[in-house]
């Protein structure tokens, strides 16, 4: 029996992921973005995800509609009444929701990796929490756990390596005689 044809897409948390992804992958600058060519593969992406029966979450849909208005509005020319300051760059919040969508993102990313450290490093927890009156240190274990553990301590002693070292005892006199052999012999 054949394999079913399996196709991988990326996840993304989100449109804005997906959007610093592929910003990310052409390495575009952020704040001169291609609309046309990057709303185009947005497109893409979430029509490769309808072709495949996955729901869309209304998030895409919205960013994609985002996409197309922001790319309409570049098309139109520039007011002529309006001043200098007034005309703006379409792009300009969406530029700054990925930058601050990146921020988040990689914050995020070193908390993740702060917790990884932290669950991998033991600290000596400070005695005088355990040491006052009103705290009791009581072990609440079975004698089938002990037994386990005591087996485990005796698996490790096993594994030690035991060394017997054997000392041989000289006088000088020995020492003297070897080494005046050890000359003649060299001769």
């Amino acid at each position: 029996m054949a394999s079913p044809y399996r196709i991988q897409l990326a996840m993304y948390d989100g449109p804005l992921d997906l959007l610093l992804d592929l910003i990310r992958k052409q390495e575009i600058d952020i704040h001169n973005i291609p609309i046309a060519q990057l709303t185009q593969q947005y497109l893409e992406y979430l029509g490769k995800l309808e072709q495949l029966d996955i729901d869309v979450s209304s998030d895409f849909i919205y960013m994609a509609a985002t996409l197309i208005h922001i790319k309409s509005k570049m098309l139109l020319p520039p007011d002529p009444l309006a001043g200098p300051e007034e005309v703006m760059d379409p792009r300009e919040e969406l530029v700054h929701r990925l930058l601050e969508h990146e921020k988040f993102k990689n914050a995020a990313q070193l908390l993740y990796q702060r917790q990884q450290i932290e669950e991998h490093v033991w600290s000596k927890p400070d005695r005088s929490l355990y040491g006052s009156v009103g705290t009791e240190a009581e072990l609440v274990v079975s004698l089938v756990d002990l037994v386990k553990v005591f087996q485990q301590v005796l698996e490790r002693r096993k594994e030690v390596p035991r060394i017997d070292l054997h000392h041989d005892t000289f006088t000088i006199a020995q020492m003297m005689e070897s080494l005046r052999k050890q000359l003649h012999a060299s001769d």
